[in-house]
């Protein structure tokens, strides 16, 4: 079902989708993110998925209607190629908390983080004068 309208709250990085029947729906960028439908992360297979990392604060740049049918989002760390249909956009809604268990779960299991990750170099120690 194809959402009636759809709004980016940028304070809280959610996703709205408001549908004929009343219902609506908020899903985070991070979850919408970390579950792109795009072959870069989510691979030909269950097994190929890659898990992301450091996508805590990721945010939403802009948005694309793809025909009647999808959704491309652009996120704020450049990933583009996510073509996210309605059809994934229900089953995210439907199934949020289960996907962001899982996620948690997997991020412990490979001892990463939601962080993103600080390169060592960047960060000098301040000298005394």
């Amino acid at each position: 079902m194809n959402p009636q309208s759809i709004t980016y709250h940028a304070a809280s990085r959610t996703l709205e989708l408001c549908y004929a029947d009343g219902v609506d729906s908020l899903l985070p960028a991070e979850l919408l993110r970390v579950y792109s439908p795009s072959a870069e992360v989510r691979g030909h297979s269950e097994s190929e998925r890659k898990l992301q990392t450091g996508k805590k604060h990721i945010a939403i740049d802009s948005m694309e209607s793809i025909g009647n049918y999808a959704l491309r989002i652009v996120f704020s760390d450049g990933h583009d190629t996510g073509i996210y249909s309605w059809d994934y956009l229900e089953d995210l809604s439907r199934h949020k908390e289960e996907y962001w268990q899982k996620y948690i779960v997997e991020l412990q299991a490979a001892n990463a983080s939601r962080l993103p990750t600080i390169p060592v170099g960047q960060w000098k120690p301040e000298v005394e004068s």
